[in-house]
Parts: C-alpha cells; sequence; structure tokens
C-alpha cells in the first residue's frame, strides 16, 4: 500500500536530483501533467499578449519572468503605484 502524501504535500515533481527516472520514485503521470502545466503557465495566449507584458515588465523595471511569475502567482497586474512589491522583487535580484 502506497502511503498517502501530508496534507501540505501539492502532489509536485520531486525537487531533487537522484538516480532514476526524472520523475523519481513519484507517479509519472502527476510528473508529466506538472511539466505540461508549467509549460501552458508560460506561454502567453497570443504574440500580442507577450508584448504587452514585456513593454508593462519594461516601464517598471522587471524583466518579462520577474513580471510574469508575479501574475501568475498574484493573479493581477502590477501598476507603478505597486513599489512596494516592485522593491522586494528587485531585492530578490540580488540574492
Amino acid at each position: 500500500m502506497d502511503e498517502f502524501p501530508s496534507r501540505s504535500h501539492n502532489q509536485g515533481p520531486p525537487l531533487d536530483d537522484d538516480e532514476g527516472p526524472e520523475w523519481g520514485d513519484g507517479d509519472a503521470y502527476i510528473y508529466f501533467n506538472w511539466k505540461s502545466a508549467h509549460r501552458k503557465a508560460w506561454k502567453p495566449k497570443s504574440r500580442d499578449m507577450a508584448l504587452f507584458r514585456l513593454e508593462k515588465a519594461e516601464a517598471l523595471g522587471l524583466t518579462y519572468e520577474e513580471y510574469t511569475l508575479e501574475l501568475l502567482e498574484r493573479g493581477r497586474y502590477l501598476q507603478r503605484g505597486d513599489t512596494a512589491r516592485i522593491d522586494a522583487i528587485k531585492r530578490k535580484r540580488d540574492v
């Protein structure tokens, strides 16, 4: 009988670099679903959306990846008035 994951486990792929298959000891189905979802999340729906995000990111002094990650994590577009959050993102670069 397989052991159930803890309540806080998100069923994501393993993060360590063990020998063996790329999905580790877990379920290959879950691993490949996560991999597919990750790819889809980072791919914009259109070229225009990618250019929009890039323009907004550059205007705020962020990279495309930083801006998109904030959008994916929080579900909102950053504005010029969000200086505390923008500064926090920029500080993470230096760490």
